[in-house]
């Protein structure tokens, strides 16, 4: 049914449509249903006392700062922790190279907004990070998309793509939301000397860098185009822009995240973001930076690697005693999710609907294809579920795909 104002909206909101997760969220918080369909830290991990007394000194030393407006590019202190804290992993940057944003998900709306044109094509993994489809879909792009393996982005299928001329390249290399897939390090340094060899930008996207549960670290993108350009400055000047966030070791309701990229792009990205917001909220900021000095921050990663590393272990020994042997799952080495791949008869959305009746949830896969495939793909979130809950959600899931398989039930 339309209404007198679906003729005044502008024209770009017909390409933005609601989030298919967010809308799955409503449905599942009822209370009975076990949900592995969100992106959602446990709550138990969140340092809730280090915020109280963090909370308590920004009041009491820096109150008039903490509640005044503040500059665009975000609070000095912070990004010098920022830049401190990327030198750990070899990357010499200066406070020059740092915006604070509103969670990283509004750096990838003010991306869109400082680089894409209506039918500008934007190369993405297939799968991909939706809320990036999100944002970038109300400016107009158009999505060029290469497939994945296990271990990441297909190099091999990259360079054949980049001959269709993309405005950038859009890359999660760490434990990839949805998949839970790592690139390869062969593939990061394919991926940063054909981005050079063709003149494209990549946006390296990394809430989940941090969250590793096995195996070695592996560098940055950004840090292997630093690395790949010889750059003897302490301050960054190359080809890829770099994005973190706070919503995965301190708390996403903080909304806090930070961009590192060229200082020209950081300028261009303050400019847009002060027609934004002006700027990112002080006292989070303050607080965020109070938190997260003396080294409370590493601890507190520690706990939460080994918080989510059992609940990852035992969502995966779980979908080995319950999934029928006709499902097959990533193996995630951190992050938050891991990525189900159904026989191609089925379609996970109907999967979905029969879960629900059994009290349990998931995302149906086809929302982070950009060509709307991947019809029988799901994600699979177990930050969010105590080991209890997961051990059941599993169960009642894999009861549902062990009689649609074996076709002993319909939607």
């Amino acid at each position: 049914m339309h209404t007198a104002w679906d003729f005044r909206y502008a024209q770009r909101t017909q390409r933005i449509g609601s989030s298919a997760i967010r809308e799955l969220l409503k449905l599942t918080e009822q209370p009975d249903i076990i949900s592995f369909a969100g992106g959602l830290p446990a709550p138990e991990v969140f340092p809730l006392e280090a915020f109280t007394e963090a909370c308590e000194r920004v009041l009491r030393d820096f109150g008039a700062q903490a509640l005044q407006y503040s500059t665009t590019e975000g609070y000095l202190p912070l990004r010098e922790q920022i830049v401190r804290h990327t030198a750990r992993y070899d990357l010499h940057i200066t406070p020059d190279n740092v915006l604070i944003t509103s969670g990283s998900q509004q750096a990838l709306d003010l991306l869109g907004k400082i680089f894409i044109n209506r039918g500008d094509r934007i190369l993405v993994e297939s799968p991909t990070y939706l809320g990036a489809l999100q944002a970038w879909n109300a400016y107009g792009a158009e999505y060029i998309t290469v497939p994945m393996d296990k271990q990441g982005m297909n190099t091999a299928a990259l360079e054949e793509a980049l001959r269709s001329g993309p405005k950038f390249i859009y890359v999660l290399p760490n434990f990839q939301n949805p998949t839970g897939v790592t690139l390869a390090l062969e593939r990061r340094h394919k991926l940063v000397e054909l981005a050079d060899r063709y003149g494209v930008p990549i946006i390296e996207d990394d809430p989940y860098g941090q969250l590793r549960y096995e195996g070695d670290h592996l560098p940055s993108v950004v840090v292997l185009d630093d690395h790949f350009r010889n750059n003897s400055e302490h301050c960054y000047h190359g080809n890829v822009i770099y994005l973190s966030t706070f919503s995965k070791t301190l708390a996403p309701g903080v909304r806090l995240g930070w961009v590192i990229a060229p200082p020209e792009v950081i300028r261009k990205l303050v400019q847009a973001k002060q027609g934004t917001d002006l700027h990112t909220a002080t006292f989070n900021q303050l607080v965020a930076h109070e938190v997260s000095r003396a080294g409370f921050l590493d601890e507190h990663i520690k706990t939460i690697r080994q918080v989510y590393s059992e609940r990852r272990d035992v969502m995966l020994g779980a979908m080995d005693r319950y999934f029928p042997p006709e499902v097959d799952w990533t193996h995630p080495e951190g992050g938050l999710f891991l990525w189900g791949t159904l026989p191609e008869y089925l379609d996970a959305a109907d999967v979905l609907k029969l879960a629900v009746k059994q009290k349990v949830a998931f995302v149906p896969g086809e929302p982070f294809h950009p060509d709307s495939s991947g019809y029988n793909t799901m994600r699979i979130n177990f930050s969010n579920a105590t080991p209890e809950k997961i051990q059941e959600g599993i169960r009642r899931l894999g009861y549902v795909l062990q009689e649609k398989v074996s076709g002993r039930v319909a939607i």
